[in-house]
């Protein structure tokens, strides 16, 4: 559905992951045709490559962490920005096992979303640790592309 909205709006996009390591990228590659809209991805796995290649302001990741509603707007821009593409989305979290806290357990999960106009928005998701790190990382990425769903449903058909 979301690779026909951005067909039909001659729209692409592009995606930067950290928690999800390349599986937003891998969801929408299985879609015969994705290369008309989806133009790729920067896997941000280690907080040098989301300030060198993406862009994320270092104050704000010393201030915030990685996992924040700031990072994960900044990340979704400087994907667009960086490749060049209508949309940005882009997913940073805690997946686990490890690395929670008490503020930032594990399943806190950032989605961002940067659009055509260069707005940004971001949603958090609290996906709890209960079910394991993979279903932290499946449910993130299927939830990025729900995020673009929605801000494509809003638009004015192409």
């Amino acid at each position: 559905m979301v690779g026909q909205q951005l067909r039909d709006r001659g729209q692409t996009l592009a995606v930067a992951e950290s928690c999800t390591g390349g599986g937003l990228g891998h969801l929408l590659t299985e879609v015969p045709g994705s290369s008309t809209y989806f133009w790729g991805g920067v896997v941000s796995y280690d907080n040098a490559v989301k300030v060198n290649v993406l862009g994320v302001d270092r104050d704000d990741l010393a201030a915030q962490g990685a996992v924040s509603e700031v990072v994960a707007r900044q990340m979704a821009a400087g994907v667009r920005e960086t490749l060049g593409t209508d949309w940005g989305v882009s997913i940073t979290g805690i997946a686990g096992p490890d690395g929670g806290t008490a503020e930032k357990p594990v399943g806190l999960v950032y989605l961002g979303l940067a659009s055509p106009d260069g707005a940004t928005t971001s949603q958090e998701l609290r996906l709890g640790d209960t079910r394991g790190r993979e279903w932290v990382r499946r449910v993130s990425a299927y939830s990025a592309i729900n995020l673009l769903r929605q801000a494509l449903s809003t638009l004015p058909n192409a």
